[in-house]
């Protein structure tokens, strides 16, 4: 439940970022606006995701996926230019997260293994005593 949190912070942040675009230098008061609201309330479900997943982590996908829309998004809808650098660019930012991700799956399994560990080895002492 916490990747859905995650992934409306993220929505709601990459919209945020739209509306700054469309707000011209903050010179359209409407756009302005929607971009202040929305970005004041991704922090909401971010918060709400943070109580379960770890920070670097989290601050990892919501960089990575929220660059990725807006560049994507900076392509189709505003007409900005792609080349060869920003796809390979976003790959790497992609790889760099899904690399952190694994490695904190990971560390997560260990961390399970050895608690799972000390637990056995905890009540094999008790029932010696």
């Amino acid at each position: 439940m916490c990747w859905i949190w995650l992934f409306v912070a993220i929505l709601l942040e990459v919209s945020a970022t739209v509306f700054m675009k469309l707000s011209d230098g903050f010179s359209k008061l409407i756009p302005t606006l929607m971009m202040g609201l929305l970005y004041g309330i991704s922090f909401f479900p971010l918060a709400i995701a943070l109580k379960k997943m770890e920070v670097s982590v989290a601050y990892a996908v919501w960089s990575a996926v929220g660059t990725a829309l807006v560049t994507m998004i900076g392509i189709f809808l505003f007409k900005e230019t792609m080349s060869l650098m920003k796809v390979f660019a976003i790959a790497l930012i992609i790889l760099g997260v899904v690399t952190l991700n694994i490695t904190e799956r990971s560390k997560t399994a260990r961390s399970g293994q050895t608690t799972a560990e000390l637990n056995h080895s905890a009540a094999k002492d008790a029932r010696s005593q």
